[in-house]
């Protein structure tokens, strides 16, 4: 078994834990982990030192950080499988990041699409953090010699300048790094905002009619469903043409594992009103025991402070021994014991 074991393939993944975990970030990324566990050493952060990008308020996002490890935990995400852990407890993030901004070129940054979004609405704030997050991306993945990564459209971009660098610097110092491969899920849809299903639903929308937390209360979650966006056509049909329907069969599918076939044979003949309560009914019981191991979680203060600690120093012991790997290569002086 512990040969077996060794083979494991490592997975790299996190979520900044800024504002409320939607239904879009489970469904899409977080219910798909839970499945993961068992093939993979999975490595499954929370980036706090992403979100500093944005000014924070330092109470709110030490909160959250704390509940988003909660929530990964009640998610399903056993933390004696995985590694969870704080991106701002291992300074070896920070440290390789630094190596690696010398080997990323000014013009690959300059490409970063997400930094142009980004920027865009940042106004004043426009900081380097803001720039050089790719290379921070790069470092939290390269330092666990991940093999794969899962990720979502808006990061493929960022994931090949991991691999491109990656490469340089095995190019020049040997085989040090290994070079990530995407993982693509098998399962699992991009779910929406409800009032523009147009758009990735986003935790960060300012219509809180837009998204689903994991935490709302039923009664909300129906509402919010209720009001979802569909169209003057009163017809179900699963389309590009319908994204407000399509949205809500996503969701459904998602959430109860029923295949995008069979959903939508469920759903034939039935009117907009029916479906929008068989899929608000599917998403409360969905995150039912999700919401209850949740609370269970916050009030258990020592059992959390227990995996903070142990899967931290288990992530920084992995992540020390390929930052020592780069900094002997680079020519740094080796430290004396």
């Amino acid at each position: 078994m512990g040969a077996q074991a060794e083979k494991k393939k490592v997975i790299f993944s996190g979520v900044q834990p800024t504002g409320v975990i939607t239904i879009g970030n489970y469904l899409g990324a977080i219910k798909n982990w839970t499945k993961l566990q068992e093939d993979y050493n999975c490595l499954f952060c929370v980036v706090d030192m992403h979100s500093i990008t944005v000014r924070q308020d330092p109470v709110l996002l030490r909160k959250r950080a704390r509940d988003l490890l909660c929530m990964y935990i009640a998610a399903g995400l056993d933390p004696e499988k995985n590694i969870m852990y704080y991106q701002s407890h291992v300074s070896a993030h920070a440290e390789l990041a630094w190596i690696l901004s010398c080997f990323t070129y000014m013009g690959e940054l300059n490409r970063m699409t997400q930094f142009k979004e980004k920027s865009s609405k940042q106004g004043a704030n426009i900081n380097a953090g803001l720039y050089t997050y790719p290379i921070l991306m790069a470092a939290d993945i390269l330092l666990y010699q991940s093999d794969l990564v899962p990720v979502g459209h808006d990061q493929k971009q960022h994931l090949e300048l991991a691999r491109e660098i990656a490469t340089r610097f095995n190019n020049v110092y040997g085989d040090v790094l290994t070079v990530p491969d995407p993982y693509i899920a098998k399962i699992g849809a991009k779910i929406m905002s409800l009032q523009e299903p147009t758009k990735k639903m986003s935790k960060s929308d300012e219509n809180p009619n837009g998204f689903i937390s994991l935490l709302d209360e039923p009664n909300v979650i129906l509402n919010k469903i209720k009001r979802a966006v569909t169209d003057s056509d009163r017809e179900v049909t699963y389309s590009d043409d319908k994204p407000g329907v399509k949205n809500l069969i996503d969701i459904y599918s998602c959430t109860t594992g029923e295949s995008i076939e069979t959903s939508i044979e469920r759903f034939n003949g039935k009117g907009y009103g029916e479906l929008k309560s068989i899929v608000g009914e599917a998403v409360v019981e969905e995150l039912r025991p999700i919401q209850e191991t949740f609370k269970d979680l916050q009030k258990n203060k020592d059992y959390i402070d227990g995996i903070i600690k142990k899967n931290g120093e288990t992530a920084n012991y992995l992540a020390t021994k390929t930052l020592r790997k780069v900094q002997k290569k680079v020519g740094f002086p080796v430290r004396i014991r």
